[in-house]
């Protein structure tokens, strides 16, 4: 070979036509596409576009003729994305020399040069097929590939190889096992707020799976011939090319988009992909979320047919001995463990065993599923449930026994909703499947988010997670008629997306609901004052002061009874943690525990001191601290010091914990800090003791910020003799310590040294908002008012988290002179919910407080 012959100054004039070639060309097909978008004609346009480029250079470098060059992935099926990667398989009649290598190398490089991004493999045809044995990428890429250039002999030969080793069965396995693998990796749903078009369930991905298994198992090349061996039917072909266009479109303006091969939906490009798709917003919704609202409903069309493609070819591929089916009545049989129909008319003939699917599946252990023509003629005459159907007594009395069924709840809803006879029985269903919610704390759409609640509350019913929620369980297992508050479930968040307060429109649906379904008035009245008040507990449990009698009067006085308390305590748990996997901490779940006994406690005729235990706290913190060894009466020089706010605000362990640290140093002028993990709260609780500082509140919020631990509650008092004694329950901001790291003795070293020295208060450093908050932004909100009796004055605030927020509330209220007795912090997600009670700095005056919230709201914007 002459290597001195490929010189690069050689290439110069081939690469320059090269990229002028591929700058003007994609450039045309870009505004052929803007012009007029069909994705056929710029996929295979792109592709045509780079085997003419490759064609020349590969002349261009004299690459011996035999050696072939084969285009493999999506270039290998003619199709290719704006910015995707353009993958090459040199194919080798031999193992390389150093003179093939040079050649590869000139080649390559000159590939690059002209623009193209190039993923390459060289390899022999032993080689190849070796890999595809052991790796089912490789086995893949071969199965759609395509000459380009060179030896078109030693191609054949390969694909004549290829062909005769396939194992189609272990291919098949090998596909859904990676489809499994992929599926973990993107959650197990295709409803993720941000999800990948290409890898995520419902994307492109599960497209191709379709179309490879296809190929190997040599049933057809595309979804017409797929319908032609009566796998799918016409109609089932057509949507899948509906799916398949509306994927490409999305992924085609998401590359436009962000000038790279970006295929996750971020929250950065919906608005403006909305836009580019030509999609406009209405009164109740942003552009954004009807565009991913349809991206949704795309997934699931892909789903449901996925199931049916899939079920169809393991039919193919495994097709086995026939088994009788086994007759369950009129209208079913089983086939295989599946429920299958007897005949393709049944709903037609028969419109009530549309739900009878359900609660057979329900009714009978042993089926696994439904047959695929089952599937199909679910949602071919899913349209039968209409008025009619929703009126028939029958009918009615089917869906409530699927609700009041001890098993299978939560899979039959999830059918039924998969199905579109969810949506078709509940008609305001359907304005809230595949709703996206554009908040910061909602982590799925809004119909996955009801069934996540309602998988929940089923939780609660099974003995195996009563170790994770014991106090859950207990009360399930105690409540009559536990069906009801999966009607309240159902209906909880039924009004969103109308563009009015969803717990007033949900209210009204579920009186219907109710009242169609001939409920007894009394357990009407609890379902719908459920969905009304499904928000109650959550506002006061994090918002309120709890330890506040009035509180719980109030809030006692709006429940009225114990069966709604019992039944909205459980409402309030499912709900909040099938929001997002991080919102619920143990921290929220005491003040829901607390809130809960406190007020049950009140309901069976206590006082509100009685119901807050107040009479017994002290009692109780003697006794731990008997029990722990401390003398009798060692405890009263602290107690003495301490007003009745005090053991108001705190349990009887934080009391005892307290008086056992403190005993001997009361009248110290040394700061006291001690740490302590609470394993059931996952947070760490940190007690300081000393003589009062300047600026304590603000100095020791500085610190836990600049210590990566987040406030999720502060109680602060001051004792008679002029100590503070400050309370924090935190949680690392990072779940990661570095190793042998003592999270509570490196606080107390550290904290006990600043207040020590009395070091100069140092600002948090400013932290950038993140993706969410720049694309949802939050407005700061703030109420400050005095409370009912006069003596404390309350500040709420609604504003973005971010790290170093509570030191800028603290700085502001130190700069008027304002102390902080206790703050009470909720975080839902990118939102602060947070309450102080505060003392001083002449709140009283409207004008000076009117100028503290000013500040506040001027310290808050992002």
């Amino acid at each position: 070979m002459n290597v001195q012959a490929l010189n690069p100054l050689g290439l110069k004039r081939p690469i320059a036509a090269g990229r002028k070639r591929v700058e003007t060309g994609r450039a045309a097909l870009r505004t052929a596409y803007e012009t007029k978008p069909l994705t056929t004609r710029l996929l295979h346009g792109h592709a045509a576009l780079v085997d003419a480029v490759i064609a020349k250079l590969w002349k261009a470098c004299r690459m011996p003729t035999n050696v072939a060059l084969v285009a493999v992935g999506g270039y290998g099926r003619g199709e290719l994305f704006p910015y995707s990667d353009v993958d090459l398989l040199i194919l080798l009649p031999e193992p390389s020399d150093g003179d093939m290598e040079t050649r590869l190398s000139v080649l390559l490089g000159a590939l690059w040069d002209v623009g193209l991004v190039i993923g390459h493999s060289v390899r022999t045809i032993d080689e190849c097929l070796e890999a595809a044995q052991t790796d089912i990428t490789v086995q893949t890429s071969l199965l759609e590939s395509r000459h380009l250039m060179g030896n078109a002999t030693l191609y054949q030969q390969l694909q004549t190889r290829y062909r005769a080793q396939i194992d189609v069965r272990e291919f098949f396995r090998a596909k859904l096992l990676e489809r499994e693998q992929r599926y973990t990796r993107h959650h197990d749903t295709p409803y993720a707020l941000e999800p990948n078009c290409k890898e995520s369930p419902g994307g492109l991905r599960d497209l191709q799976l379709l179309g490879w298994v296809a190929q190997a198992a040599g049933l057809g090349h595309n979804w017409q011939e797929l319908a032609r061996q009566r796998l799918i039917t016409g109609n089932e072909a057509s949507d899948l090319r509906d799916v398949e266009r509306f994927l490409q479109h999305v992924r085609i303006r998401l590359h436009y988009l962000t000038e790279r091969a970006e295929n996750r939906l971020l929250f950065d490009y919906q608005e403006r992909l909305a836009h580019a798709m030509g999609i406009k917003a209405t009164r109740a919704k942003r552009a954004s979320e009807i565009l991913m609202q349809r991206y949704y409903l795309t997934a699931k069309k892909l789903t449901q047919i996925n199931s049916i493609l899939i079920q169809n070819y393991s039919n193919e591929i495994f097709p086995g001995r026939e088994l009788p089916a086994i007759v369950i009545n009129e209208h079913f049989q089983a086939v295989r463990e599946l429920l299958d129909i007897r005949d393709e008319k049944v709903f037609e003939r028969h419109p009530p065993a549309l739900l009878d699917c359900f609660l057979l599946l329900q009714q009978r252990s042993e089926l696994k599923g439904m047959t695929a023509r089952t599937l199909r003629a679910l949602w071919t005459n899913r349209t039968r449930v209409n008025a009619a159907f929703r009126a028939d007594p029958v009918n009615r009395a089917k869906f409530l026994e699927i609700l009041k069924h001890k098993r299978g709840i939560l899979l039959a809803f999830r059918w039924m909703n998969q199905d579109g006879v969810l949506s078709r029985y509940l008609p305001p269903w359907r304005r809230i499947l595949c709703q996206m919610q554009h908040d910061l704390f909602h982590a799925y759409t809004v119909d996955q988010h009801t069934l996540l609640v309602l998988r929940n509350m089923r939780r609660f019913t099974r003995g195996e997670h009563a170790h994770e929620y014991p106090i859950m369980t207990s009360l399930m297992l105690g409540f009559e008629h536990p069906w009801l508050l999966y009607i309240a479930v159902l209906f909880h968040d039924i009004g969103k997306g109308r563009g009015g307060d969803h717990a007033i429109l949900g209210r009204v649906d579920a009186r219907e609901f109710c009242e169609h379904h001939g409920l007894e008035t009394e357990d009407t009245e609890l379902v719908v004052w459920l969905v009304r008040h499904h928000l109650m507990m959550s506002f006061t449990a994090q918002k309120e002061d709890t330890t506040d009698p009035q509180v719980i009067q109030k809030f006692a006085t709006a429940v009225g009874d114990e069966r709604r308390l019992t039944a909205l305590y459980l409402l309030s748990h499912a709900d909040i943690r099938g929001t997002s996997p991080k919102i619920w901490n143990g921290w929220k779940g005491k003040l829901f525990e607390d809130l809960f006994f406190a007020t049950q406690r009140l309901l069976r005729g206590a006082t509100p001191q009685q119901a807050l235990r107040q009479d017994r706290r002290i009692d109780e913190a003697r006794h731990l601290l008997r029990y722990q060894g401390l003398l009798s009466g060692a405890e009263n020089a602290l107690w003495s010091q301490l007003d009745p706010v005090y053991f108001m605000r705190h349990s009887s362990d934080e009391i005892a914990w307290h008086a056992r640290m403190l005993h001997s140093q009361v009248e110290s002028n040394q700061p006291v800090v001690k740490a302590r993990v609470l394993e059931k709260l996952s947070g760490i609780q940190v007690m300081v003791y000393a003589p009062d500082q300047q600026d304590m509140f603000m100095r020791l919020t500085g610190f836990f910020s600049r210590m990566g631990l987040s406030i999720l509650d502060a109680k602060v008092h001051t004792t008679r003799h002029g100590h503070v004694l400050d309370s924090f329950i935190l949680q690392k901001l990072e779940e990661e310590d570095e190793p042998g790291c003592d999270v509570p003795s490196l606080i107390e070293h550290k904290l006990m040294l600043a207040l020590q020295n009395q070091e100069k208060i140092i600002r948090p450093p400013q932290v950038l908002p993140s993706r969410q908050l720049k694309h949802f932004p939050i407005t700061p909100h703030i109420t400050l008012s005095a409370d009912e009796a006069g003596r404390h004055y309350i500040l709420s605030i609604t504003a973005a988290d971010r790290p170093g927020l509570l030191f800028d509330i603290a700085e502001v209220l130190a700069a008027h002179g304002v102390n902080v007795e206790t703050a009470k912090i909720a975080t839902l997600g990118e939102l602060v919910e947070d309450s102080f009670l505060l003392t001083g700095g002449g709140l009283a005056q409207a004008s000076r407080a009117i100028k503290i919230e000013r500040e506040l709201l001027e310290r808050l914007q992002l």
